[in-house]
């Protein structure tokens, strides 16, 4: 069985609209938190900027949240902007759905497969895995990794999961010999 592992290499962009310019992509860059206390209610915001005016936005983490409620540690991290805790945020679907944008991962993940050889024992068995929840069709997956056209890939692989939806679950697949 070969072992191949999806990884984030940087954080995803954002399909943000923008206030100002209308542009649809958005960074968190650095990754920065802004926490404001009103009397003893919090609010979180993680901040984001245009990638092509510049132009800042917040997106809501906590609103209106009691001091007591939050652990320590957690608040800890927004103040010292803990790039784990940035993307453990971004990453979570209820902001996202909370605050209306979508994650672009285009060139935000490697996919790190050791180097299949298609001509010894057949069918060869490929075991998939996640470190992040990075989501893609496991056809295009597939067709990079074995460097074959998506129909052949349709053609020659058994999979566990649909090949034409996008998934970010760990799957195993089967190549079979060409015929």
């Amino acid at each position: 069985m070969l072992p191949w592992t999806v990884r984030r290499t940087r954080l995803p962009l954002l399909s943000l609209r923008c206030a100002d310019c209308g542009s649809e992509s958005a960074t968190t860059g650095e990754g920065r938190f802004r926490v404001n206390a009103n009397g003893k209610l919090l609010h979180v915001w993680l901040l984001v900027r245009c990638t092509s005016c510049d132009r800042t936005s917040k997106l809501a983490v906590h609103e209106r949240a009691p001091v007591g409620s939050l652990d320590p540690a957690e608040l800890d991290g927004y103040h010292a902007n803990d790039p784990e805790l940035v993307a453990s945020r971004l990453l979570d679907p209820l902001l996202a759905r909370r605050n209306r944008f979508a994650l672009d991962w285009a060139g935000a993940w490697r996919l790190d497969a050791p180097a299949a050889r298609l001509d010894e024992a057949w069918p060869v068995r490929v075991e998939v895995t996640f470190e992040d929840p990075v989501p893609v069709r496991p056809e295009r997956l597939i067709a990079r990794g074995l460097g074959l056209s998506r129909n052949e890939v349709r053609r020659r692989i058994k999979c566990d999961v649909p090949l034409r939806r996008s998934t970010s679950a760990g799957f195993t697949f089967v190549v079979m010999p060409e015929d």
